[in-house]
This record gives structure tokens, C-alpha cells and sequence, in this order.
């Protein structure tokens, strides 16, 4: 594997959600400072984020599947989806990668990591996002933009 490739291998939403995710947790392991979000909410409203988040990614990859499309950020598409979950959202996956960070820091009261949801959806937006949407223009070209007239980036 050249180094290219095995950057773009690693160059993948997962890896850095796991990063993000890591830091959070070693911030409330090591640096609590004696926050927390609250008793039984914080535990309520973390485990339905996760839970809606993995739902919302497994519903976009099954979609993208059905019609036989990647979902690998830095390949190239081979159809334009726009039914399922993608009638609602162009970024189901990534969306679902910030419920995920945003229930877990809730979960694991990381109080001091919350600072992380929008600094994560920056780089999502600016590292994948923005050149995922500028490849799929290019591409699908009228197409695209009126999928992006009718569904909203993100909700």
C-alpha cells in the first residue's frame, strides 16, 4: 500500500470519531473537575443520540448500498442518492457521527469536551463535506444542484 493510500485508508469520518471520542473520554477520566450534566437526563438524552446516530448512519449505508454506490468519502460516486434517509439530510452519516460524539460526551458526562461537537462538525464539513459535495457537482451537475435545492446539508 503506498503512503498515499494508506493516508486515505486512515483519512476516513470513523478514525476521527474515534479520535474525538477518545479525547472526551480521557478528559473525564483524568480531568472530570467535578462537572457533570445532571443526574438521569444526561444518561437518557446521550443514549437515544447514540442510538439515533447509529441508526441514521446503518439506514444511509443500507440506502447507498441498495443503490450500489460507495460510501467511502475520498471514492467517487456512481449514482446520486436521493430517496431514504437522503431525502432528509445530503450528510445522513455525518450527522450520525455527531450524534454519536455529542451522546457519548453526555453519557460519559465529559462536561469540558462539549467544545469538541462543533470543532468536530468544522472539520467534518471542511475535510469531507465541502470536497464530497464538490466531486457529486461535478459529477451529477443539475442533478445535484437541485437534490440541493430540495434536501438541506445537514437537517
Amino acid at each position: 500500500m503506498t503512503e498515499t493510500a494508506s493516508r486515505r485508508f486512515f483519512d476516513v469520518p470513523p478514525v476521527w470519531l474515534v479520535a474525538a471520542l477518545l479525547f472526551a473520554w480521557m478528559q473525564v477520566r483524568h480531568f472530570p473537575m467535578g462537572l457533570s450534566f445532571g443526574p438521569v437526563w444526561a444518561d437518557l438524552l446521550g443514549g437515544l443520540l447514540v442510538g439515533g446516530g447509529v441508526l441514521l448512519m446503518s439506514l444511509a449505508v443500507m440506502e447507498m448500498r441498495r443503490h450500489q454506490t460507495s460510501f467511502h468519502p475520498h471514492h467517487d460516486s456512481a449514482r446520486l442518492v436521493q430517496s431514504g434517509i437522503f431525502s432528509r439530510s445530503r450528510n445522513p452519516i455525518y450527522l450520525g457521527d455527531m450524534m454519536v460524539l455529542t451522546g457519548l460526551i453526555l453519557y460519559w458526562d465529559a462536561v469540558l469536551s462539549l467544545p469538541l461537537v462543533p470543532l468536530f462538525l468544522w472539520f467534518l464539513e471542511r475535510r469531507f463535506v465541502i470536497p464530497e459535495e464538490n466531486r457529486l457537482r461535478r459529477t451529477f451537475r443539475m442533478d445535484y444542484a437541485r437534490y440541493c435545492e430540495k434536501v438541506r446539508r445537514w437537517v
